[in-house]
């Protein structure tokens, strides 16, 4: 029986939009040993399999590893992802955006542009099946990461067995008009120095349905591809946060004044959602403040998301 070759890529400190100030405060985690890379390499070994563990520091880098996994030459040029399973790979991350980067890098090599989009591509998605890959969480006490929330497994031991065994779990993946990819979800809207949200106003868009079409106040939206930002200062946005249903769920949370009798006037908070294919968010003035997989950015223009159902996949 052939041995199976396995990837366990790692990110180093600073490496893309990975990590340093950019991934919500890992690195603490990106100093210390890699003791769960080697232990993951030492049980893929005695099982049989050919490891080589690598640590990017750059894109450039990630897309070296990632090259390994294109497909045979296409009549029609595109780079395409390789359908084999002889060759595995392994994220170790520490964060979710660690994660992210990765999977940011697939879809910039796999995803055709518009004008050569291939007829072997389904109507409903702008990226083929990206590769499978296993996740080996750096910090193994997080129970907020990802991984976490889909049950994966989360020791090395676990984690070679499941590149070695287990079977691949498809999951929905978001895409942006940024240029990036979203795995768990966004919130979008900032907070003050006590930690309250900061109201915004802003139109939110989903397939047909306008959550807010601009001149009321928000509290706080929310992108929902898994279930990470379902709750917001104690608030429950999310209804449900299933990356595996083909949609993006999104939330706003809007104060309403409400008149009560002979008692004035009390404000509520209203959570209003919709589920669909894409989302629009357009900020009415100033720069709107998000965190979108843990990576803090802004934005003052229109920004969208869609769903690629499907799209991308874990050993479980």
């Amino acid at each position: 029986m052939t041995p199976v070759d396995v990837v366990i890529l790692g990110l180093a400190e600073g490496s893309g939009d990975s990590c340093g100030s950019g991934c919500g405060g890992c690195g603490a985690a990106c100093a210390t040993p890699r003791t769960p890379v080697l232990a993951c390499a030492d049980v893929l070994r005695e099982a049989g399999a050919r490891v080589e563990t690598v640590q990017a520091g750059s894109d450039a880098e990630i897309d070296a590893v990632l090259a390994r996994f294109d497909g045979p030459a296409r009549p029609d040029g595109l780079t395409w992802p390789s359908s084999s399973a002889d060759r595995r790979l392994v994220v170790a991350s520490a964060t979710d955006a660690q994660l992210r980067a990765v999977l940011r890098r697939m879809v910039r090599r796999w995803a055709p542009a518009p004008s050569r989009r291939p007829g072997d591509l389904a109507a409903d998605r702008t990226v083929p099946d990206l590769p499978p890959l296993a996740i080996l969480p750096l910090d193994p006490d997080n129970r907020a990461d990802l991984a976490a929330q889909l049950g994966l497994p989360r020791t090395p031991a676990e984690v070679a067995k499941a590149v070695l065994a287990g079977s691949p779990r498809r999951l929905d993946l978001l895409r942006n008009d940024g240029g990036s990819v979203t795995l768990d979800g966004a919130l979008l809207g900032g907070a003050d120095d006590r930690g309250a949200a900061v109201p915004w106003r802003g139109r939110v868009e989903v397939d047909d349905s306008v959550l807010t079409a601009g001149e009321e106040p928000i509290l706080a939206c929310v992108i929902g591809n898994g279930g990470g930002y379902a709750e917001f200062d104690g608030l429950r946005l999310l209804a449900e946060g299933n990356p595996e249903d083909g949609r993006v769920e999104v939330a706003v949370a809007v104060p309403v004044v409400v008149k009560q009798r002979f008692r004035g006037t009390r404000v509520r908070v209203e959570v209003r959602r919709a589920r669909g294919r894409a989302v629009s968010v357009l900020p009415r003035e100033g720069e709107l403040q998000f965190l979108d997989d843990g990576v803090a950015g802004s934005t003052s223009r229109k920004r969208s998301w869609w769903t690629e159902a499907g799209a991308w996949a874990v050993y479980a």
